[in-house]
């Protein structure tokens, strides 16, 4: 019989599938105990990848035959293969799913007869691909949890998918062990609100030591849950350094939109989200898309082109945009079939170190003449090396700025009541490009040399535009 008396558990709670717990912050031993001596909970786990960490937690704080029914561990090709059938990559969600179907399975088939009526069942499962001796592999992996919020209740599923940014396998199999246990406590006891959730889930760990950068979810538990909301919010929270919005409407995760693919991003803040911005915007992206394919040549793969915003404040004291209007602007584009990434910073060169994790092809952002003032303006003072420390980020692994043309009087528009001082332009038939911006010494020095260096390449157009 476990002991339960730190357990605020009342049998209404129970019926409800919440229990009340006291409201200071619990570590992570605490939480796996409380578990453990939570009467309802009982459950199994599998994990591959990164050892037993989430089983071990419960294992080594006490009472975990209370909680325990099983744990597993597949490391083998052919075992995880017997188990959960072949044909699929180690690390994936297809993986996780089979994992969690069959894990499932089991534990019902094998208890449900003896212990549904007053138990909540749960399986948490992941297959991660933590540090490899040779420190050459991306440390990632899929993490999932199915539970019942109620004895006999239906099931509800959460998956993630996690980056690991710890720089050794044991502190990732620590990191990994942390969060699995934050997982399944909050699905039990944290529930109430989407920010309650995702607080108790990255509790000691996440963002400095794992980034999610991908929820899916489904069953009643999570009934009030908007899917589009939920991935903005992992960048609006700093959970996620950049989630991905699929035009198809078949989201995934930020690696495998860039995986070893040629991008082209077309960053903005998107603010206008009518048809006829929104035909601008999509004629930018083309155009920079165009322009990467005549670089590689026709025998390479088509590159991708994504639109790339930012939740961060366009300035220092300028507030964040909320979730509700970043999803507005995400939508307009989404509209115009273009797939975006919704990055936490603004800086091009924290979307260039985030994108070159996953692929080492060229990387092209192509941009209209007033973000690349803007640009080229900013101080970057949070950077030893100011201007040329994120200039030497920005262009460090094969990337180029694609230059946009703008008419003169929309450059004018755009950069009123901005301090880009110093800044002087000519026109063609009312249309500025690259090559005839100008901008006093230092600066210009800099400019004129990145121009001549072929980092900053003017796009041709035909026709005058709006940017």
């Amino acid at each position: 019989m476990k002991d339960t008396t730190d357990l605020l558990l009342t049998n209404s709670s129970l019926d409800r599938g919440l229990t009340t717990l006291p409201a200071e912050k619990v570590d992570v031993h605490r939480k796996a105990l409380t578990l453990n001596l939570d009467p309802s909970t009982f459950g199994s786990f599998a994990e591959i990848g990164a050892g037993q960490e989430v089983a071990r937690w419960f294992l080594i704080v006490g009472a975990a035959s209370g909680t325990v029914a099983k744990t597993i561990s597949a490391y083998d090709k052919q075992v995880s293969d017997d188990l959960y059938g072949a044909g699929s990559r180690y690390v994936s969600r297809q993986r996780l799913e089979t994992m969690l179907e069959n894990e499932w399975g089991q534990l019902l088939t094998q208890l449900e007869r003896n212990r549904g009526s007053n138990t909540r069942f749960f399986s948490f499962v992941d297959t991660v691909s933590a540090r490899n001796h040779a420190g050459t592999n991306d440390p990632h992996g899929w993490v999932g949890l199915r539970f019942q919020l109620a004895p006999g209740g239906p099931p509800n599923d959460i998956l993630l998918h996690i980056n690991m940014r710890d720089g050794s396998n044991i502190l990732q199999q620590e990191a990994i062990g942390v969060l699995g246990v934050n997982l399944i406590y909050a699905a039990f006891y944290q529930l109430a609100t989407k920010e309650s959730f995702f607080a108790g889930l990255a509790q000691d760990v996440v963002r400095e030591r794992i980034e999610i950068d991908f929820v899916d979810f489904r069953g009643p538990a999570f009934a009030s849950w908007d899917r589009s909301t939920i991935l903005a919010y992992l960048v609006h929270a700093g959970l996620a350094a950049a989630v991905f919005f699929s035009s198809t409407g078949a989201n995934f995760p930020p690696t495998e939109a860039l995986y070893k693919k040629a991008v082209v991003l077309a960053p903005g803040s998107f603010s206008q989200v009518d048809p006829t911005h929104g035909q601008i915007h999509v004629q930018l992206l083309a155009a920079g898309v165009q322009e990467l394919r005549r670089e590689l040549g026709e025998s390479s793969s088509a590159p991708v082109g994504m639109f790339s915003l930012s939740a961060a404040p366009l300035s220092p004291e300028a507030p964040a945009p909320e979730i509700p209007d970043l999803l507005q602007r995400i939508d307009g584009l989404l509209a115009q079939q273009g797939n975006v990434l919704l990055f936490r910073e603004r800086e091009l060169y924290a979307m260039t170190a985030l994108v070159n994790r996953y692929t080492s092809a060229p990387v092209r952002f192509v941009v209209g003449l007033s973000l690349l003032m803007r640009a080229f303006s900013d101080s970057y003072s949070d950077l030893e090396g100011r201007r040329l420390e994120a200039l030497a980020r920005l262009f460090a692994q094969n990337v180029r700025i694609y230059a946009y043309p703008m008419k003169s009087s929309d450059l004018q528009e755009a950069i009123k009541g901005l301090s880009y001082t110093g800044w002087k332009w000519g026109e063609t038939n009312g249309l500025v490009s690259a090559t005839q911006l100008l901008v006093a010494p230092p600066l210009g020095h800099l400019y004129e040399y990145l121009l001549a260096s072929n980092f900053l390449v003017p796009i041709q157009i035909r026709v005058p535009v709006t940017s």
